[in-house]
């Protein structure tokens, strides 16, 4: 399935990989529709090793990082778009966040090709990196008031905010948090990741009104929302 993976990768060396993530790796990484975008060779192969994964696939390592990335990138999309699962993993860490992979998956998004990771404990770096939108600088909000008044005039100072913003708010007020952004005719895109590493994950970018759109109307699922910058 053409995709791309971001598989985040244990800080410490002697750590092993995420056991969801090793399992895909193990299962995919001989195939012929398969690519494994990887930071630096040297490390990458190390770590491979470590993790108990066949040498075999480390000739199939195409190098993607800060010199290699505009390079490049445009032939990764299209081997997404080809039909290929391309994974994507830093020296250590969660890819796409604060990394050169934001530029992929913000290119992903704006071509409609599908970015998923494999589990990662954080979701609000999950969903920052899943999002696309540039993060050097961002504020999270938490969550929101829920009195009117209050959550009115909140909502409005935080969108007055020019940084990525990341807010949270409970599951049963998915739908109205999203309308009330629809009815303030917010000028900037939004990510949605709801259930964020399960089975019933959904990401959806663009708009509010077309964000709203993909969400049913009784929906009430665990999320994150990411505001892009201005």
């Amino acid at each position: 399935m053409k995709q791309l993976i971001l598989v985040p990768t244990p800080i410490q060396d002697d750590h092993p990989l995420e056991t969801i993530a090793r399992e895909m790796l193990l299962a995919d990484a001989m195939k012929e529709d398969v690519v494994i975008l990887v930071e630096e060779h040297k490390v990458a192969r190390q770590r491979w090793l470590k993790w108990g994964l066949p040498r075999e696939a480390i000739e199939k390592f195409v190098l993607f990082n800060e010199h290699t990335q505009e390079k490049i990138q445009n032939d990764v999309l299209k081997e997404i778009k080809s039909g290929k699962k391309v994974y994507l993993l830093s020296d250590c860490g969660l890819p796409a966040f604060c990394d050169p992979g934001q530029k992929l998956v913000d290119a992903c998004h704006k071509q409609g090709l599908k970015v998923t990771a494999t589990p990662f404990p954080n979701s609000i770096a999950l969903a920052m990196a899943l999002s696309g939108f540039s993060h050097q600088t961002f504020v999270f909000s938490g969550f929101i008031p829920v009195k009117g008044p209050e959550r009115a005039t909140w909502v409005k100072k935080e969108l007055a905010r020019p940084e990525t913003q990341v807010w949270m708010e409970t599951p049963y007020r998915l739908k109205k948090l999203l309308e009330e952004l629809d009815t303030l005719h917010l000028n900037r895109e939004i990510f949605l990741g709801c259930d964020l590493g399960g089975s019933r994950e959904i990401l959806l970018r663009g708009t509010v009104s077309a964000v709203l759109k993909g969400i049913g109307a009784d929906d009430k699922r665990e999320f994150v929302l990411i505001i892009a910058p201005l």
